[in-house]
C-alpha cells in the first residue's frame, strides 16, 4: 500500500517520470551502496538483532511520512529524504534476513521456503496495491503510510517470538579484511558470479515496468490510481503463480535451467507490455512479467545459498541484496530518463531486449560450467 501511496503522490505532487524515477533510486541505491558494509554486519553479529533493529526503523518512516501527508506539510525532498533513509535501512535488512532462512528450514526444504516466503510478499502484494488505490482515491496517501506503520507492530511481535540456535563465528578479523576476503570469494566462485550478473542485469531491466507503472495506467490507459493499484496486483498474483510452482520441488538439479527459462520468458512479457494495445490487455502482460522476474530470482536465490560456505553467507547474501534490490536505482533513472527520450513503451521494450541478452550469457556460462565440470 505504502509502495503504490508513495508513488502516486509524487505523480500527484509534480507530474514528473523523471522525479518517479528519483524517488526510486533513493530508496535502493543505498542497497547497492552500503550492501558489502550490510553483509559484514551480518556476518558478524547477530541477525535477529538486526532485523529487529531494521523493522523498528522501517515502522519509524512510514508513521513520520504519515504525518507529513495528514497534516499537509509533505513536499518533494520529504519524499526523496524518507525513501533514502528506507532504502539505508533495507540494505541492512535483507542480507540478515535472508541468512536466517536456511536455518529455520535446512538445505532440503531451502526452496520450498524461499519460494513461500515469496508468495506471502506477493499475495501481500497482489491485496496491498489495489487496497492502496482505493484508499488513495477515497481518502489520500497518508491513510496508506499511517496503516503501513501499524503493521510492523505484527511483525516486530513475529520476531521477538521467534528462537534460533546460536551460529558459530570463527575469530573475527578486521571489518576490512573480512570485507575483501567475502568479495574475493564471490568472484572466484564461477557459479555464483553468473547467478549474481543474471540478477543485477535483470533487475535494470525490469525498472521500466515498476518505474514507469503510474505513466501506463493514468496518462496512456486513463485508470488513474485505481489502475496503477490493479497493474501492481496483476505483478503481485503472477509472482505467487510463478514461485508456488517451485514450492513442491526438492532437486535443485534443474534450477539453472528454471533460471533461463524465466529470464527469456521475461524478454517476451515485457515486449508485450511495452505493446499492450489496451488496458485489459496490459494486466495478463504484467501477471506474466511478476511470474517470470520471481520464479528467476527464487530459483537463483536458492541455488545461491545451497553452494556457498556459511561463514561468507551474509556477505554473498548482502551481494545478492545489491543485485536483487540495489541494481533497480540505475534502472530507476535510466528508465525515467530514457521515457523522456523515446517514450515509456519503447524504454520497456528496450528491457526486454536487455533480458534476451542476459539470458544468452547466462547461457554460455552454463555451457562453460558443464564443459568443464
Amino acid at each position: 500500500m505504502q509502495s503504490v501511496a508513495q508513488s502516486w503522490l509524487v505523480y500527484r505532487l509534480t507530474g514528473s517520470e523523471w522525479l518517479l524515477g528519483v524517488t526510486s533510486f533513493c530508496s535502493n541505491f543505498p542497497v547497492f551502496l552500503l550492501g558489502p558494509v550490510a553483509g559484514v554486519v551480518a556476518d558478524r553479529y547477530d541477525r535477529r538483532t538486526v532485523v529487529l533493529t531494521t523493522q523498528t526503523l522501517f515502522m519509524l518512516q512510514a508513521f513520520v511520512l504519515a504525518w507529513l501527508t495528514i497534516t499537509h506539510r509533505v513536499a518533494t525532498w520529504h519524499l526523496l529524504a524518507l525513501a533514502g533513509f528506507l532504502g539505508c535501512v533495507n540494505a541492512f535488512d535483507v542480507p540478515a534476513r535472508q541468512s536466517m532462512m536456511i536455518h529455520m528450514a535446512g538445505k532440503e526444504d531451502l526452496l520450498g521456503a524461499i519460494s513461500l516466503n515469496s508468495a506471502a510478499f506477493n499475495t501481500a502484494r497482489i491485496v496491498g496495491p489495489s487496497l492502496g488505490g482505493m484508499m488513495v482515491a477515497r481518502f489520500g496517501e497518508g491513510i496508506c503510510f499511517l496503516l503501513n506503520g501499524v503493521s510492523f507492530f505484527g511483525l516486530i511481535i513475529g520476531m521477538l517470538l521467534m528462537r534460533f540456535e546460536p551460529v558459530e563465528r570463527g575469530d573475527p578479523e578486521a571489518p576490512w579484511k573480512h570485507l575483501k576476503d567475502g568479495l574475493r570469494y564471490a568472484w572466484r566462485e564461477r557459479e555464483v558470479r553468473a547467478l549474481l550478473i543474471l540478477c543485477g542485469t535483470l533487475t535494470i531491466s525490469i525498472a521500466p515496468v515498476i518505474v514507469l507503472g503510474p505513466v501506463f495506467a493514468d496518462r496512456i490507459f486513463g485508470r488513474g490510481s485505481m489502475g496503477l493499484g490493479f497493474l501492481m496486483a496483476s505483478l503481485g498474483l503472477g509472482a505467487v503463480i510463478g514461485v508456488v510452482s517451485l514450492a513442491h520441488r526438492t532437486n535443485n538439479e534443474a534450477l539453472p535451467k528454471v533460471a533461463l527459462v524465466s529470464t527469456v520468458l521475461l524478454g517476451v512479457a515485457m515486449l508485450a507490455f511495452a505493446a499492450a494495445p489496451a488496458f485489459a490487455l496490459l494486466l495478463p502482460c504484467t501477471m506474466l512479467v511478476g511470474f517470470s522476474i520471481f520464479r528467476q530470482n527464487a530459483s537463483t536465490n536458492t541455488l545461491i545459498q545451497t553452494v556457498i560456505k556459511e561463514e561468507y553467507r551474509g556477505r554473498v547474501m548482502s551481494l545478492y541484496s545489491m543485485m536483487a534490490v540495489g541494481m533497480l536505482p540505475l534502472g530507476s533513472l535510466t528508465a525515467g530518463a530514457l521515457a523522456g527520450l523515446i517514450g515509456p513503451r519503447f524504454t520497456v521494450a528496450l528491457g526486454g531486449c536487455v533480458c534476451f541478452f542476459a539470458g544468452l550469457n547466462f547461457h554460455r556460462a552454463l555451457q562453460r560450467q558443464s564443459s568443464q565440470a
